[in-house]
């Protein structure tokens, strides 16, 4: 119970100040500190972002997108009793009735099965891309708007999914291209394609395109590049952008090839076979690539 004073005792006032940094009572109208010790009802713990205050929360699971009923409903766990108690068959009949019922409430009609068999999709595909985790969440909520503006029917729930990924990814700025998506959710690269245009034409939402330089730290890393050669090739790729060499040509390409100038210059060389690999691209397309940043920028290299 609080028992902190409510009127200040040198003018009267009812008008009292908590301050819970400095754990003082102080009045409004004479500033006499009427209460020095003053208990925080706060908890023992600090957070600095939403994040951190939601992991830390002791008073249930966060709400995540991720859930098809975002994690608010109860669930009876199928593990049962510790074996210090032992049930009686009509008992353990009786919890298994119990936990059958509770998952099928969980999804009573065709939209809750749906939504929640795509959002285990959506989280198979992140789990084998190794996504961060709020782009899995920016992910469920574009499946969840094309859902709710009835995009998904006559249309494949696996190819919808594998759309909001690589959506997702393309606003939170994660390099990751449809061969990557294609290759983990077993659809071929021109379904998830066709189901991607489908969805920025119908939402309307917007999806920024992306940048050689989204590439180039992955390919580095990829590649053991040091980090002064990364450093090089993001230079290099500001450069070409700045004359608009890239314009119309694939980021993958124009990233490569200036991770291949700047390995030749600083030392750090790598083929361009070990670099059209990680890229996922030809050695032709780093090699053409390659020519043209190499005549545009006015580079010179000794090979």
């Amino acid at each position: 119970m609080d028992q902190s004073p409510t009127r200040c005792s040198e003018c009267g006032s009812t008008k009292l100040i908590k301050d819970y940094e400095t754990a003082e009572v102080v009045c409004a109208d004479c500033g006499f500190v009427v209460a020095d010790r003053l208990a925080d009802p706060g908890p023992e713990w600090r957070s600095f972002n939403d994040e951190q205050r939601a992991k830390r929360m002791r008073v249930g699971a966060p709400v995540t997108f991720t859930i098809h009923d975002k994690g608010l409903s109860t669930m009876i766990d199928w593990r049962g009793l510790p074996h210090s108690k032992r049930m009686s068959p009509d008992q353990a009949a009786q919890i298994y009735n119990l936990r059958k019922w509770q998952r099928r409430v969980r999804l009573s009609d065709a939209t809750e099965r749906n939504l929640a068999f795509a959002l285990a999709e959506l989280s198979k595909i992140s789990t084998s891309l190794n996504i961060p985790r709020h782009i899995l969440e920016t992910a469920s909520v574009i499946y969840r708007k094309a859902l709710k503006k009835r995009l998904i029917r006559g249309r494949s729930i696996q190819g919808i999914a594998a759309a909001s990924i690589y959506m997702a990814c393309r606003q939170c700025g994660v390099a990751r291209t449809l061969d990557e998506i294609s290759k983990v959710s077993l659809l071929s690269r021109k379904d998830i394609g066709r189901s991607y245009r489908f969805m920025i034409k119908e939402m309307g939402e917007f999806v920024p395109p992306i940048t050689p330089l989204q590439y180039v730290s992955r390919f580095s890393n990829q590649l053991r590049l040091q980090g002064k050669t990364e450093s090089l090739a993001c230079n290099i790729i500001r450069l070409a952008t700045e004359v608009r060499l890239t314009s119309g040509r694939g980021p993958t390409g124009i990233a490569a090839a200036a991770l291949y100038v700047a390995s030749i210059l600083t030392g750090d060389r790598r083929t361009q076979r070990e670099i059209a690999e990680i890229a996922n691209v030809t050695e032709v397309t780093v090699r053409n690539r390659y020519s043209s940043l190499l005549k545009s920028l006015d580079i010179e290299v000794r090979i």
